[in-house]
């Protein structure tokens, strides 16, 4: 069965979407059969790895709604071992309509539909990464309930650990009510500028807070890394011999050990 994970922060400009498409573009380059789910209205994974909307007839939204079986949704990249399930603007609408089908039904699970939609492919793929909008909503809600566990991009500078203590409490809320099993796969320490002291200082207070959930690769923050999207390339492809290639490399060698496979 795959490992889920999903890469979750409500703050934005975290660097959640570039590690979400860069670390599924790097498992896949190790050998691992690799699923992206895009649960993001704005679409920026899909983007990111070259797809526009008439790439897909089916979307995220879609597959979350029962409107389609989740195979007829996923799209084939021409990146190894990678696939994704595309997101639109659709999806921004969930949370209205899953109140209202709650209020419809009271038996309707608003926050188990992704779980539920996505487990004939579980064997299909090692890893499942869920890219999720920088919100605690229902899709971010549906992806905690899903996956096995969950990465927490952390950006070098200050206010870093904004928010964190609000995230930690809607994992636990999770672990208690919807998925005991859920865990915190690790921090990620992203958008580090090692000119600046301040890098260096909240790594040092993440670290501190967080210890061994704290994973020792850091993502640099580089011109490179920020052009890659706009090319429809993870950064390995765009650019193979820069440092965030290397560091994504070193990140996807860091999951594939923390799971044992």
């Amino acid at each position: 069965m795959a490992k889920i994970i999903s890469l979750v922060n409500q703050k934005g400009g975290v660097g959640k979407t570039t590690t979400s498409i860069n670390l599924a573009a790097a498992l896949g380059k190790e050998g691992k059969k690799t699923l992206l789910i895009d649960l993001d209205p704005q679409g920026n994974s899909s983007n990111g790895l070259g797809l526009n909307n008439n790439d897909f007839e089916y979307d995220a939204y879609d597959v979350i709604t029962n409107a389609c079986n989740v195979k007829d949704a996923i799209v084939k990249t021409k990146f190894k071992n990678l696939s994704i399930l595309p997101a639109t603007i659709n999806l921004a609408g969930i949370d209205v309509e899953f109140v209202k089908k709650m209020l419809e039904d009271n038996s309707f699970k608003q926050n188990e539909q992704l779980k539920n939609a996505i487990k004939e492919i579980e064997p299909l793929y090692d890893y499942i990464i869920i890219d999720c909008q920088p919100s605690l909503g229902i899709s971010t809600m549906n992806a905690l309930v899903a996956s096995n566990s969950v990465i927490i991009p952390v950006q070098c500078e200050y206010y870093a650990l904004e928010g964190i203590t609000q995230l930690l409490n809607s994992i636990i809320l999770v672990q208690n009510n919807m998925n005991p099993n859920l865990r915190i796969e690790g921090v990620l320490l992203t958008m580090l500028d090692g000119r600046t002291n301040i890098g260096l200082e909240i790594i040092e207070e993440v670290r501190k807070c967080f210890k061994t959930l704290v994973f020792n690769t850091i993502i640099p923050r580089l011109v490179r890394l920020v052009e890659a999207p706009s090319h429809g390339k993870p950064i390995s492809d765009y650019d193979p011999t820069s440092r965030a290639t290397l560091a994504y490399e070193n990140l996807a060698k860091e999951v594939i050990s923390r799971n044992g496979n």
